[in-house]
């Protein structure tokens, strides 16, 4: 069977920007703490995952094929026999999400949404949400965790490296399952777009106070604890000065 073009180069983009966004707040926030210089950023990371989050949205609605949510409609019987597909070594093969991989993206498109809300309320002074923030943290790692083991066993069992296809956007299937274009143009809107958006919060970000604005919407949000962001700041100066004398 040939090596089909099926994923687009924008959904590709997604995936790993979301992977490794999400891997870097997780380790920020779960490795440094909270009292850490770092943790701001973990927030101004969550900023870019929730934009992408809302670009993967409308992709979904006029992407390519296999990029739209249409393609990830599997009814529970079809989820039951993909899993058993895989324990017999005799699953069918699916050019665009399995699915498993599909209802894995759903639900991590909604902890996602889950955690950007929840990040904004903290921010905007909330912090009756922490809890249910920390809650989506750990179920978005679960979810990851799972979705990386599956892939592991798939790759395993019916020998196709599928996670290499969301590098290449190639897959074994037929032409007819295909894509005609890996849609460059929207990529590099797409790039565009987040790259503008993290520049914004990056310079609007005060770390005297570890806040910053949402661009375009114009609300500040605190990132971090502003008391300690000043003493620190303050602390920093007092050294100086002793450096000084």
């Amino acid at each position: 069977m040939p090596r089909t073009l099926v994923w687009d180069l924008p959904t590709r983009l997604f995936h790993w920007i979301f992977a490794v966004g999400f891997t870097a707040a997780a380790v920020i926030a779960l490795g440094f703490g909270e009292h850490s210089p770092l943790f701001p950023y973990h927030g101004m990371i969550g900023l870019v995952l929730a934009l992408i989050v809302v670009l993967r949205l409308v992709w979904g609605v006029v992407g390519t094929r296999h990029a739209r949510f249409g393609s990830l409609a599997h009814g529970p019987g079809a989820l039951a026999g993909y899993f058993k597909g895989v324990i017999t070594g005799r699953g069918q093969r699916h050019a665009g999400h399995n699915p498993a991989s599909a209802y894995a993206t759903i639900v991590m498109l909604a902890i996602m949404g889950g955690l950007a809300v929840t990040g904004v309320m903290l921010g905007r002074g909330n912090e009756g949400v922490k809890e249910v923030h920390e809650v989506l943290v750990y179920a978005l790692i679960g979810v990851a965790v799972m979705h990386v083991l599956g892939l592991v066993l798939h790759t395993l069992r019916h020998r196709e490296n599928i996670g290499a296809s969301m590098v290449h956007g190639r897959k074994h299937a037929d032409e007819s399952a295909g894509i005609r274009s890996s849609r460059p143009l929207a990529a590099a809107v797409f790039l565009l777009v987040t790259g503008a958006w993290a520049a914004a919060l990056v310079r609007a970000y005060d770390p005297a106070t570890q806040s910053t604005t949402i661009p375009a919407l114009g609300a500040r949000l605190q990132l971090g604890d502003a008391d300690e962001g000043h003493n620190r700041t303050q602390g920093d100066r007092r050294h100086d000065r002793d450096d000084d004398d």
